[in-house]
C-alpha cells in the first residue's frame, strides 16, 4: 500500500522519528493529565460534584486552545522551536507536579484550576511547535503524509494516555494525585526526548526579518477578521453554513458529555469507582464511533456530497439521541455514545472537506483558526448551559429534548441550504 510505504520512508528520517517521539510522549501525557483532572473533579469520593464544577473543568481544558491558539504562531516564529518543546514540556512537568500537591493539600479549588489552566495553555504552544517543525524534518514530497500520520498518532497517544490514567486510578493506586504524577513523568520524558535534536534543527531561520511583536499580534487579529469577511462572501456560504452547523453539533455533544459525567457519577452507578469504569467504557465506545466515522464518511460523503452527509448525521442524532437518552439507562447510553461519536465526527470530517474545497488557499489557515475557536468555545458554552439545566443526578428530560431540537434544526437548515 502507498501509505504504508510512505510511512516506512518517513521513519527513515531521524529528525521525524525524534519529533514523533516527542509528540507521542507529550500527547500521551496530555491524555493522562486530562483524565486525572476529570476524575478529580467528578469522581473523587470526598467531593460533591456539580455540573458547574464539570463546566469549570472543561473551560480549563479547552479555553486556552481557543484564546492562545491563533497567536501561538507569532511567538513560535521568534523562538527556537526545539527550545519551545523542551522548556514547554519541562514547565508542564513542574506544573503537573504542583497540581498533584494541590490535590493532596487543603488548598482552595481556584489554585487547582489555575495550575491546570497553565498546563493546558502551554500545550497550545507545544502542539503548534510540533506542527510547525514538521517541514524541517521531512522532504517536501512526503510532507502531506507526515501531516496526516503525525497528528493521528498523537491523538492515538492521547487516547492511550487516557487509558493508562484509568488503569492507574482503578488498579494501581486509587489516587488522582498519583495519576497526575504519571503525567508529570511523561512530560519530563518529552522534554528529555526533545534534547536529542539539535537546537537549530527545527527552526525558525534566523535570517528572517521579524516585525515588532505588538504589530504581529494586531496583524493576527486583522487576519482573523479578514477570514470572517471572506466567509461572508456569497461564494463561501456553504463553508459558513457548515461551520455554523458543526459548531451547533459540537455544542450538543458537549452538553451531552456533561450529562453523561453526572449520570455516571450519580444516577447509573452506586460508587465513584463504578462510575469511573462506566465513563471509561462510554468514552471508549464513543471513540469507536469516531473511528467508524473515519471509515464510513469518505464513502458516504462521496455518494451524497459533504453537505448532505452533515444533514444525515444531524438527522440521525436528532432521532436516536432522545430515543436512547430518555430511558437514562446504561446500555442505551452506551449505544448513544457510539451514535453521537460517529455522527459528530462524520459531520466534522465533512465540514473540514467543505472548508478546504470552498475557501481560497490564501485564507484557509485563518478560517481554520476561526474554526478552532468556534469548535472549542461551543463546547465550553455547552458545558455552561448544561450546568444551569442539569439536576444533581444528571437526569434532565429538558436537556435531552433541547439537544434533539438543535440537531433537527441543523439537519433542516442544511437540507434547505442544499436545495437552494
Amino acid at each position: 500500500m502507498p501509505v504504508v510505504r510512505d510511512l516506512r520512508v518517513l521513519l527513515l528520517f531521524q529528525g521525524f522519528r525524534r519529533l514523533l517521539a516527542v509528540r507521542l510522549l507529550s500527547q500521551g501525557a496530555d491524555g493522562v493529565y486530562q483524565v486525572a483532572l476529570a476524575t478529580y473533579v467528578v469522581f473523587s469520593p470526598e467531593k460533591q460534584t456539580s455540573a458547574a464544577a464539570v463546566a469549570s473543568a472543561m473551560a480549563v481544558l479547552l479555553l486556552p486552545y481557543s484564546l492562545v491558539g491563533p497567536f501561538a504562531g507569532v511567538l513560535l516564529d521568534r523562538w527556537r522551536r526545539r527550545q519551545v518543546l523542551f522548556h514547554g514540556s519541562l514547565l508542564r512537568a513542574v506544573l503537573a507536579s504542583a497540581t498533584a500537591l494541590l490535590i493532596l493539600s487543603p488548598a482552595p479549588d481556584w489554585l487547582f484550576y489555575v495550575s491546570a489552566l497553565c498546563v493546558t495553555a502551554i500545550n497550545r504552544f507545544v502542539l503548534s511547535g510540533l506542527s510547525a517543525a514538521l517541514p524541517r524534518v521531512v522532504d517536501a514530497e512526503r510532507l502531506v503524509i507526515a501531516n496526516s500520520v503525525s497528528p493521528t498518532a498523537g491523538t492515538l497517544a492521547a487516547t492511550a494516555g487516557g487509558g493508562i490514567a484509568f488503569v492507574v486510578r482503578l488498579v494501581v493506586a486509587d489516587s488522582d494525585a498519583a495519576v497526575v504524577l504519571v503525567a508529570a513523568g511523561l512530560y519530563l520524558c518529552a522534554a528529555l526526548a526533545s534534547l536529542s535534536m539539535a537546537r537549530e534543527l527545527l527552526g525558525p531561520d534566523r535570517t528572517v526579518t521579524h516585525v515588532r511583536i505588538g504589530t504581529a499580534l494586531s496583524s493576527t487579529v486583522r487576519d482573523l477578521v479578514a477570514g470572517v469577511r471572506h466567509l461572508a462572501e456569497p461564494a463561501r456560504r456553504e463553508a459558513a453554513w457548515a461551520l455554523v452547523a458543526m459548531s451547533l453539533m459540537r455544542f450538543c455533544y458537549g452538553a451531552l458529555l456533561v450529562m453523561l459525567l453526572m449520570l455516571c457519577r450519580y444516577a447509573l452507578t452506586s460508587t465513584p469507582d463504578d462510575g469511573l469504569a462506566l465513563l471509561g467504557l462510554a468514552l471508549g465506545v464513543s471513540g469507536a464511533g469516531f473511528f467508524a466515522a473515519a471509515v464510513v464518511t469518505p464513502w458516504a460523503a462521496g455518494r451524497l456530497g459533504p453537505g448532505r452527509w452533515i444533514v444525515v448525521c444531524a438527522g440521525v442524532a436528532a432521532v436516536l439521541e432522545p430515543a436512547l437518552g430518555l430511558p437514562f439507562a446504561s446500555v442505551p447510553v452506551l449505544i448513544a455514545a457510539f451514535v453521537l461519536g460517529m455522527t459528530t465526527q462524520g459531520a466534522k470530517i465533512a465540514t473540514d472537506t467543505i472548508v478546504q474545497s470552498v475557501v481560497d488557499d490564501g485564507f484557509r489557515g485563518r478560517i481554520f483558526s476561526v474554526y478552532d475557536v468556534l469548535f472549542n468555545v461551543a463546547f465550553v458554552g455547552a458545558a455552561a448551559v448544561a450546568a444551569l439545566m442539569l439536576p444533581p443526578d444528571g437526569r434532565s428530560v429538558t436537556l435531552v429534548v433541547t439537544v434533539a431540537v438543535i440537531y433537527a434544526t441543523v439537519a433542516a437548515a442544511m437540507a434547505r441550504f442544499g436545495r437552494q
